[in-house]
């Protein structure tokens, strides 16, 4: 005879505890669950963020390694000039002519451009270690400003921000006054220009007005290097001759890439400064300062490097300045280099 077992269900307070009890363990495992998600996500982000510091931290040595690539080939151009006994540098040189690509393992490539800043006039020469205003220079200039049809900035404003008083040069500059007011406010730096990008921040400067501008100026630490006859652009040629037409700063550019000038006589003779009584003065004939252009494509990311590089006159060539912060600076055609 089979006995019965009877299930008794807990009744009362004894079915609310347990009933408590299945509440609070699902709250406990919703509570897990949500830590872990947020756990996950974090540590996905984590990640994230490592692989992307680890592949700008590849792109930076990359680019690193292109300006050290760049340096050779300004070291080897200095050794050929001084085989040649011309020492010479002209936009028809190897390192003038193209953007070196370069290919990086499988995941990448590295282009480089070289860009002279000998050809171009620079800034700092415009105010001499004395404090005194460059004649020479504030003219070339207020004519690069009127080719270039610049209005908006007058010349003497780039003076005022870097001749060390705080008086305005003329009713055209502008000093700490007005700089104060401006939003947010600022001072004139009273120094000479450390980047070219510090136009910017000129009285009366637009974006249009610099990138008109930026191609044909630099801001070299070294003043009185003069500037390459054999690298100026029509503009900057426009520049120390008021008579020059822009049809006859052609006609010199196109002298130019039949026949590099290989000294000063020849270039002041041509016909189109005939009468000018044009002096040597401010010109030459090499380049000490370069612009080494980088963009290192790695890993599904782009890294930019602008570095300033100096060649003294042993042809050794050292970085005074980087820049990570500009972008579409490779403008010439491109010639691959093959690893073998």
């Amino acid at each position: 005879m089979m006995r019965g077992y009877c299930i008794h269900k807990p009744q009362g307070p004894a079915r609310k505890q347990q009933g408590v009890a299945l509440i609070m363990v699902l709250l406990a495992m919703a509570l897990v669950v949500m830590l872990a998600s947020g756990m996950t996500q974090q540590q996905n982000i984590r990640v994230f963020k490592a692989g992307h510091y680890l592949a700008q931290q590849q792109g930076q040595s990359i680019a690193l390694g292109a300006e050290a690539f760049a340096r050779q080939i300004l070291m080897r151009d200095f050794e050929e000039d001084k085989e040649d006994s011309l020492m010479v540098d002209s936009l028809d040189e190897f390192w003038a002519m193209n953007a070196a690509v370069l290919p990086v393992d499988n995941n990448g490539v590295a282009e480089v451009q070289i860009d002279d800043l000998g050809g171009r006039i620079n800034l700092n020469d415009l105010v001499a270690a004395n404090g005194q205003v460059d004649p020479l220079t504030r003219d070339r200039l207020t004519r690069l400003f009127v080719v270039l049809g610049i209005t908006g900035v007058s010349v003497d404003a780039l003076v005022d921000w870097i001749d060390p008083d705080d008086q305005t040069i003329s009713a055209y500059g502008a000093e700490d006054g007005q700089y104060l007011m401006a939003e947010p406010g600022l001072r004139a730096a009273n120094q000479p220009f450390v980047s070219v990008s510090e136009l910017r921040l000129i009285e009366g400067m637009t974006e249009e007005i610099y990138v008109t501008l930026r191609p044909h100026v630099s801001a070299l630490p070294v003043n009185g290097l003069g500037i390459n006859v054999n690298t100026a652009s029509a503009e900057v040629l426009m520049s120390l001759y008021e008579e020059l037409t822009s049809a006859q700063a052609e006609s010199i550019l196109e002298k130019r890439k039949e026949e590099r000038f290989e000294n000063l006589q020849d270039f002041l003779a041509l016909p189109e400064f005939a009468g000018s009584g044009m002096k040597p003065v401010g010109l030459g004939l090499q380049t000490r300062f370069f612009e080494v252009v980088s963009r290192i494509t790695y890993d599904n990311r782009v890294v930019n490097m602008v570095s300033t590089v100096f060649r003294n006159q042993e042809g050794d060539v050292r970085t005074v300045h980087r820049d990570t912060g500009q972008k579409n600076r490779i403008t010439k055609e491109p010639y691959t280099i093959s690893e073998g």
